[in-house]
């Protein structure tokens, strides 16, 4: 899909690109949409980026929306707002949104607003555990030395 200029306050590129399912280890298949955001967000531009998202994966299975915001010019507040009413636009649909590309600025701000754990999820496992250590002996007194 081309990029599409929009807003009064600048251009904001907007790409929305649809992958076949890919099998995994497990058999299952995964449905990947990258959504790309560019140039100068405004308030006033969030709620069509979010009805562009949401049109993209409507109808779809579920599956993860690739955020790109490499091209985001000045990323402020308004920016870490676009990407969680995003995210939220995703997970109204049954999908899960993953940003990339995203500059240490935005991840600070993003940190500092509360929102860099909803927002820079790693992708893998849903729910990520310690590995195993070794197994702890518990020493019973009676036991005798040795």
């Amino acid at each position: 899909m081309p990029v599409r200029p929009w807003g009064a306050a600048g251009l904001i590129g907007v790409t929305a690109m649809n992958s076949a399912p890919v099998a995994g280890p497990t058999g299952v298949s995964t449905y990947a949409v990258i959504f790309a955001v560019a140039g100068t967000l405004t308030r006033a531009e969030i709620p069509a980026l979010c009805a562009e998202l949401a049109d993209e994966l409507r109808g779809a299975g579920r599956g993860v929306v690739v955020c790109d915001v490499a091209g985001v010019l000045g990323a402020d507040v308004v920016t870490v707002e676009a990407l969680a009413r995003l995210c939220l636009t995703a997970r109204r649909h049954g999908w899960r949104l993953v940003v990339s590309g995203a500059d240490a600025g935005l991840l600070e701000l993003a940190d500092l607003l509360g929102l860099a754990g909803v927002l820079f999820q790693p992708v893998g496992q849903a729910e990520q555990r310690e590995e195993p250590g070794g197994v702890e002996e518990v020493v019973d007194r009676r036991d005798p030395a040795g």
